[in-house]
């Protein structure tokens, strides 16, 4: 996946939000918190990170092209980096960027979720 795609992806999520920070990472936020972090190196394919569920990590980890993400899985929290489209194609990337989008905003306060209009209660 490019990086314009990548952004492309993230943008369209209800209330992401983007920042470039440490090094020049793509950083997609909801609510304040991290959902997506992606780097490419020059101009190649971009190198995502996503927070997933622990049986998706579990899985994934263990898949040609993935790996625990850096600095954030050593620290016990379930992310994953996609490095090639060699296990998981730009489609499925796609979806489990969105199921992040839903995991991190489903820890936001119940106000928070309610002032950015992501939940019906």
């Amino acid at each position: 996946m490019q990086l314009d795609h990548y952004n492309a992806v993230c943008s369209a999520l209800p209330h992401a939000t983007h920042v470039v920070q440490w090094g020049g990472a793509h950083v997609w936020k909801v609510g304040g918190k991290v959902f997506a972090i992606g780097s490419a190196a020059d101009g190649g394919d971009v190198a995502v990170s996503f927070k997933c569920s622990e049986m998706a990590f579990d899985i994934l980890k263990e898949q040609p092209g993935l790996r625990p993400a850096p600095y954030l899985a050593s620290r016990g929290m379930k992310w994953i980096q996609r490095q090639s489209a060699e296990s998981m194609d730009d489609a499925a990337l796609e979806d489990y960027l969105a199921e992040s989008h839903r995991i991190v905003a489903s820890g936001l306060t119940r106000r928070l979720q309610r002032e950015l209009g992501l939940c019906a209660t």
